[in-house]
């Protein structure tokens, strides 16, 4: 009967993918009149100069001028590209230059016209710092050390990943982009994540069906909370520069349906994390005493789920009020009244976020316990009811 479920469960989460998938090609952001395209290339760092300029940072003095702020005139090999081995100058903003440019280090460069000047040397700016080596290094050390202690758990968890990239990529992305509903595309990416990573990471048992139904009624009851709060709150999903970006360059995505399958995406992995600890206490529970009640074993595992609920709960505050930092920093310097600052669209988005991943992440909770429990009483003695330990 387990079996069926999740095999229903499964075809329908087929079946929606093969209906949302988008059917259309990624259009690229359009360039401005008058644009030509950026060429990125390597460069390495000769020298920095600074200098007295007027950018971010700057403010207005005694006199009602801008105050000087300090900007770097950076000297820079390019490495990579028709013009590697020549020589160019590019100009740094005072946020950069104040996050530090060293000689050394390696830099993102847009070189905009199409062939060299006479000296060699074609016009460029600075667009970024090359990340792609310390990000490599940094990518195996956390790889090394997953397996190293969790084995093949860890690495079984490491295709977890995988997977959940490729559905994110090559399903979720571009079918947003392609103007399908938000939402449906969200709980239909979302399952699919969890259907392949909770197997894959766990092992098929009954236990782990039991979490992966736990997640999904979790999953379900934060989309349905998440599309109460956005509309209840009246998000417009317009809190930030990105959103304002995206919403010019393609307007067919509502992007208030985007919050609510961003808070969607953003519930999977603290709502597995849950599940499955749940469905492993229940387990271990009913291994200590077959015998007890089924009251008795629910009420003792609930014990255990409300110490992960308080701890879990923190953990979500924390990881929002981070994400939040610049934002609540501007509030501090304004010294606005704080009725008006909670309810403001970038403040409100991150309070909505926060309440229903919280909320449905304690409702996760008693019903993955419920569902553990009836299936731990039924499945006792049976091999497929004990997950592999390995």
């Amino acid at each position: 009967m387990l079996a069926a479920v999740v095999a229903s469960l499964l075809v329908a989460t087929g079946v929606a993918m093969l209906v949302l998938w988008p059917r259309g090609d990624t259009a690229a952001l359009p360039l401005r009149p008058g644009d030509q395209p950026a060429n990125l290339v390597h460069a390495r760092v000769l020298s920095v100069v600074p200098y007295d300029c007027e950018g971010t940072g700057s403010t207005i003095g005694p006199d009602g001028r801008p105050t000087k702020v300090r900007c770097g005139q950076v000297r820079v090999q390019i490495r990579t590209g028709p013009t590697a081995g020549s020589r160019a100058e590019v100009l740094v903003q005072p946020e950069v230059y104040k996050a530090g440019v060293h000689d050394g280090d390696d830099l993102l460069v847009s070189r905009f016209t199409p062939t060299p000047d006479a000296t060699g040397e074609g016009e460029y700016a600075f667009a970024d710092f090359a990340r792609g080596k310390p990000m490599v290094w940094f990518g195996l050390l956390f790889a090394i050390v997953v397996v190293a202690v969790a084995r093949l758990r860890g690495l079984a968890a490491l295709v977890g990943i995988g997977v959940s990239y490729l559905v994110l990529t090559k399903f979720v992305l571009p079918a947003l982009l392609d103007g399908r509903p938000a939402l449906p595309v969200g709980i239909v990416g979302g399952a699919a994540i969890m259907f392949v990573v909770v197997y894959v990471a766990h092992g098929i048992s009954v236990r782990t069906t039991t979490a992966l139904i736990g997640t999904l009624l979790g999953l379900a009851s934060t989309a349905l909370l998440g599309s109460w709060a956005v509309h209840g709150f009246h998000l417009t999903g317009i809190g930030s520069e990105d959103d304002q970006y995206l919403s010019a360059f393609a307007g067919h995505i509502k992007l208030s349906g985007l919050l609510i399958c961003g808070i969607v995406i953003a519930s999977l992995g603290v709502l597995n994390d849950v599940t499955v600890t749940q469905a492993s206490a229940v387990w271990e529970l009913h291994a200590l005493d077959p015998a007890q009640s089924a009251a008795r074993l629910f009420g003792a595992a609930m014990r255990i789920g409300r110490d992960h609920i308080a701890s879990t709960v923190y953990t979500l505050v924390f990881a929002y009020a981070g994400t939040a930092l610049p934002i609540l920093l501007l509030i501090e310097l304004a010294h606005s009244p704080l009725t008006g600052v909670l309810t403001s669209e970038p403040l409100a988005e991150e309070i909505s976020r926060t309440l229903v991943g919280t909320v449905g992440l304690v409702l996760a909770v008693p019903l993955t316990t419920f569902v553990a429990v009836g299936l731990a009483r039924k499945s006792a003695g049976h091999p497929s009811g004990v997950a592999d330990t390995s």
